[in-house]
């Protein structure tokens, strides 16, 4: 543009239509090609310039700004508009890209205007205007070029119907005045200042594009305060820049501000000529290598990256934003600078990202919102999941009361011991959801690697962290409910105890700083409620149980299996397999009938799988009955057809299970089909043998194992509950040895040498026949076997079984076959205490015995015996083995005391 073209101040009209620019600035002498979409400034396009065809017409255009974005210009203010229009549109339809329809604005809570309009502005004139129809919407839009003009200042904003429009006051001076202030020696050195800073920047450029001749044409014969704004124009530089050159009137500012953006520019073009150079000196015959060093070069020289391309940094905003402890962040950053100067192609590159993207996807500050415990809701639920277990419902709502009062107590680490399938890990389940927070279960069957605890170091190949670290990953906070299942089951080998390493994980005093070896910097575990369900704790080693509270849940008995399996199994187990109870009726009888002769176990999973098996049988008849129902709709047009004949209602099927009844409609045309509902299929022992074989136990196994003599009916522990066992002795011609089988451990080997010591120690006072042919000790070998000798069998809880068993053989009578028994006993005789006493009562229930003799010093436990139970069995208490012995018999047990040694 040349020097000319600047008018005087009769130049202007003293009103000019306003057309904004949002967040953007177009300063005289630049050029913009702009898209209008907006319906104001569409209107504004078509009123000022298109139907004049008068595209030389001058109109305004005013930078739109947020109140909290105003320009540092020194002495300005701002004009706020008023509208009450809502919504804000740009130009182009694009707000990044100009302007914005000027009727439009934005008001804050309190009342004060968003959206403000610059007191200052650029008058334009178009010198392209192309007017284009959307295809699908028949919008109007037009794509017009603006060149900016000259300043000026606006007076009043007017708004119309259709757009607004200022009264305005022309600031660049004019051409006298401009001369005028080129005479000013000030302005003349920031002139020369100026054209040697672009002519360098123009030098510069011409030697990587030789198109900037005519460039440096206009350099040598435009002004410079001209040249300022035309280069500013086309630097990016930012919003505020922009509005300090629009609202430099005075040429010594305009002057100072452009020279700084051109050096800040041209420095930069030096640096990156520099580091390019230097990268040059390092190129090999691989071209992606040069560039990425290129890249790395010039990022480090900037000291800045970028968001979009740099995925690294978007990693460490991600690691800013989770609020790592100072000394985890400072570790992070580390880690960071490494990765940076490492190649992707580098064998360690990927494990540092693995690493740190772990850093950044841990809950340090990530909290589940705890809402407050409900107990009566709690009780409610346990309740509604889980019959019985009064003893541990109880437990379980004092552990939740004392969290409702102290949210951030160390609350013990609750252990539920007990047989499969009693309902432990349903129990953690209603914990979590009692208390607000989210659940996660580690299963630690099997494990025996200590890092599946602690996590691998960082120098293995294929190192990774440990399940406790990946769970709090996984769940995204850092206080769930965590439950080590089957805690009962690591083991410890080459690789390590799994088992000590849980003693950090649970100790509250530890476990703040709990330190993974893969993650490698200290992660605070004390939120997180540890819950822990086991079979038996007597392979669980002494410091890990001692940081657990033990809970145990015996098992059901028969009446708690009914109640639950009427109640939950079966409508699961229905809605499982798609069928409800119109298909298939399972009467209360013939789930006792299961629970009698088809399960024993303490809990319900067997019971469930036979219930399982019933719905499978129905649902078999249920598929058959819809195949039918499809077979019959293919014959409607035949039975249609009938109708039509005359026939009336048709019945279909010949099988009579499935029968289809064909009907016409009022106007004889229209055929329905209706199904009769078929009959469900119920339940009795015939369909039972039917599915699930013949019944596994029978009520009478005790009574005709022990009618012989040598048999006697003992009680023992096992991982699964209680179990009955029989043990059987018999006696042969010998030298007076011992003989076991079944598979025995040390513990009850030693319990049957005890056990034949005192009974033949005590023949006489027992009145033993052999004793008086006195070939009990010398003349006659005795072979003890337990049954099952597939099972592993040890523990101090068969001595008293073992006598009765050897007396009865020795004594030819038979052990009352109602009668079971458990205890240790010593070689003087005294009967000692044992374990599981619970179990075992329970396990002498379902055999249907009705007599159990227990140590006396047993007689505490019976209080966490159900009371159903002990009202249907008799307890019988023993302090020596005298006692027992004359409670296994029918008639006593003879006994003539002597002089006991």
């Amino acid at each position: 543009m040349a020097e000319g073209q600047v008018g005087d101040a009769s130049t202007l009209p003293p009103v000019l239509a306003i057309l904004p620019f949002w967040n953007k600035v177009l300063l005289p002498g630049a050029i913009v090609k702009i898209r209008v979409n907006a319906p104001a400034s569409v209107r504004l396009i078509e009123q000022e310039l298109w139907q004049k065809e008068d595209k030389g017409r001058l109109i305004g255009v005013l930078p739109l700004h947020d109140r909290l974005e105003q320009s540092s210009s020194a002495g300005s203010s701002v004009l706020s508009s008023s509208s009450p229009q809502g919504t804000r549109t740009n130009v182009h339809g694009e707000k990044e890209r100009g302007a914005v329809n000027p009727s439009e604005t934005q008001v804050s809570k309190n009342g004060d205007d968003l959206i403000q309009w610059h007191p200052r502005g650029v008058a334009a004139r178009a010198l392209e205007l192309e007017q284009e129809v959307e295809k699908y919407t028949g919008r109007v839009t037009y794509t017009v070029m603006l060149e900016g003009w000259c300043r000026f200042g606006v007076q009043e904003l007017i708004s119309n119907s259709s757009y607004k429009s200022a009264r305005i006051t022309q600031l660049d001076r004019n051409k006298a005045e401009t001369e005028q202030a080129e005479k000013d020696p000030e302005v003349h050195v920031l002139s020369r200042q100026f054209k040697a800073v672009a002519g360098e920047l123009i030098s510069l450029l011409e030697q990587k594009q030789k198109s900037f001749g005519r460039t440096k044409v206009i350099l040598e014969s435009w002004p410079a305060y001209r040249l300022a704004d035309i280069f500013v124009a086309n630097f990016e530089v930012s919003f505020e820049e922009r509005l300090f050159m629009l609202d430099a009137v005075d040429l010594r500012q305009r002057l100072s501000k452009a020279t700084e953006i051109v050096a800040r520019h041209l420095q930069t073009i030096k640096v990156a000529e520099k580091l390019s150079a230097k990268v040059d000196g390092q190129l090999s015959k691989n071209q992606k290598e040069v560039l990425r060093h290129q890249i790395r070069a010039i990022k480090e020289e900037l000291g800045d990256n970028d968001d979009d391309e740099d995925d690294v940094v978007a990693l460490e905003k991600k690691m800013q934003t989770v609020g790592m402890p100072p000394n985890v962040w400072k570790h992070a950053q580390r880690e960071l600078r490494r990765l940076r100067k490492m190649q992707p192609q580098q064998p360690g590159y990927g494990s540092s990202r693995t690493y740190l993207e772990l850093l950044a996807e841990l809950p340090w500050q990530v909290a589940s919102e705890e809402r407050e415990i409900d107990l009566v809701a709690a009780k409610e639920r346990l309740d509604s999941e889980h019959y019985g277990l009064s003893k541990v419902k109880k437990r379980i709502i004092e552990y939740l009361a004392v969290r409702k009062l102290k949210p951030d107590a160390r609350g013990p680490v609750l252990c539920f011991v007990g047989p499969p399938g009693v309902g432990k890990t349903s129990l953690a389940s209603s914990i979590a959801g009692a208390l607000g927070r989210k659940f996660i279960r580690l299963s630690l069957g099997g494990v025996r690697d200590e890092a599946d605890i602690r996590g691998h170091r960082r120098t293995y190949i294929g190192s990774m962290p440990g399940r406790l670290i990946d769970g709090i990953k996984r769940v995204g906070v850092n206080n769930p409910v965590m439950l080590l299942d089957e805690i009962d089951k690591t083991g410890a080998d080459v690789r390590g105890d799994p088992a000590s390493a849980l003693l950090e994980v649970l100790d509250p005093e530890q476990n703040k700083t709990f330190n993974d070896h893969y993650l490698n910097v200290p992660f605070d575990v004390s939120k997180v409620v540890f819950l822990a369900t086991a079979n038996r704790v007597q392979t669980m080693s002494a410091p890990l149980l001692d940081r657990m509270e033990v809970i145990e849940l015996p098992g059901y008995t028969p009446e708690e299996k009914l109640h639950i399996a009427m109640r939950h199994l079966i409508p699961r187990v229905l809605d499982q397999h798609g069928i409800t109870d119109q298909h298939v009726r399972i009467p209360e009888s013939m789930v006792e009938l299961m629970i009698s002769r088809y399960t024993r176990e303490a809990g319900v999973r067997n019971l469930e799988r036979h219930i399982a098996a019933l719905a499978r049988a129905a649902a078999v008849k249920v598929a058959e009955k819809h195949q039918s129902e499809r077979v019959a709709r293919d014959m409607q047009p035949e039975a249609s057809q009938a109708i039509e004949q005359g026939q009336g209602s048709a019945g279909l099927g010949d099988s009579g299970e499935v029968e289809l009844v064909v009907e016409a409609d009022g106007r004889g045309r229209e055929v329905a089909l209706q199904s009769v509902a078929m009959e469900p299929l119920l339940v009795d022992e015939a369909v039972l043998e039917q599915v699930l074989g013949p019944p596994r136990f029978d009520g009478k196994e005790a009574a005709e194992r022990v009618a012989t003599p040598g048999v006697a009916v003992g009680l023992v522990w096992t991982a699964v509950g209680g179990e009955v066992q029989f043990v059987e002795a018999t006696t042969m011609i010998g030298k007076g040895n011992l003989h076991l089988t079944g598979q025995l451990g040390d513990v009850i080997k030693e319990s049957a040498q005890i056990a034949l010591t005192w009974v033949r120690a005590r023949a006489a006072e027992l009145k033993l026949p052999v004793a008086e042919a006195g070939s009990l000790m010398k003349e006659r070998d005795v072979h003890i076997h337990f049954p099952a000798g597939a099972v592993p069998k040890d523990g101090p809880s068969a001595g008293v079984t073992l006598v009765t068993a050897l007396v009865s053989l020795f004594g030819k009578r038979s052990v009352r076959a109602d009668t079971a028994m458990t205890g240790e006993m010593t070689l003087r005789g005294l009967v000692l205490p044992v374990g599981g006493v619970k179990d075992k009562i329970l396990a002498a229930h379902r055999c249907g015995l009705k007599r159990v003799i227990l140590p006396d010093r047993n007689q505490k436990d019976l209080q966490e015996v159900p009371a159903a139970v002990l009202a249907n069995m008799e307890i019988l208490l023993a302090k020596r083995m005298e006692d027992v012995l004359h409670h296994a018999f029918e008639e006593g047990c003879p006994w003539q005391p002597a002089s006991r040694l």
